[in-house]
């Protein structure tokens, strides 16, 4: 895709979600509707050089929302493949919307909690790609990653700054991952983690 087709394409997005959002069902702060570009889809896309330099090939992403920061990383060509995870059936009915609308193939929307997920077997491991923005504490949500990214795999978490405080907090997550750096995004103490899942 083309940057002026994508800048494209992310704009259909954000009137997509703004529409939604006021007449459907919430799926973000009515507060950020006046921000949605700043707040929302740079922080997603603003990263996606560091996730294009990863090998990984299969996506996956937890707590999507209204498919934040997945669509618009996927617009922005981190992929090819993606499959969002959400427990709440209304931003999942946005999601699959948005992405016929948006003709964005190679996504799979999956309504569920990550952690009932672990019953499907063919899962497991099956992912080198793990996102995700503004869901559970850091540790927590790293323990659960482990069960899906293969040795080698990569996750990114957009995080706050409450960062360095979780990690030490549930520190579990040092059985199954490695730090490996921190990309500021944004205007504020938001960051993307990086960790590198252990053979």
């Amino acid at each position: 895709m083309s940057a002026d087709a994508a800048i494209d394409h992310l704009k259909t997005y954000a009137r997509l979600l703004v529409e939604w959002n006021r007449g459907v069902s919430n799926l973000i702060s009515r507060n950020d509707e006046q921000r949605i570009v700043e707040r929302h889809i740079a922080e997603s896309i603003e990263p996606a050089g560091w996730l294009k330099a990863s090998p990984a090939t299969r996506w996956l992403d937890f707590g999507s929302g209204a498919g934040l920061p997945a669509i618009p990383l996927l617009i922005a060509g981190v992929g090819p493949n993606w499959t969002l995870v959400e427990s709440r059936r209304m931003k999942t009915l946005f999601v699959r919307k948005a992405s016929e609308s948006l003709e964005l193939t190679n996504i799979e929307v999956v309504v569920a909690r990550l952690e009932y997920l672990v019953t499907e077997t063919a899962r497991l491991g099956a992912y080198d790609g793990f996102t995700s923005r503004a869901t559970l504490a850091l540790g927590p949500t790293l323990v659960l990653a482990a069960r899906f990214i293969a040795p080698g795999g990569t996750a990114f978490l957009w995080k706050g700054s409450q960062r360095e405080k979780e990690m030490v907090d549930d520190p579990r997550w040092q059985e199954f991952w490695v730090f490996d750096g921190l990309l500021g995004i944004g205007n504020g103490q938001a960051v993307v983690a990086r960790f590198t899942r252990k053979p």
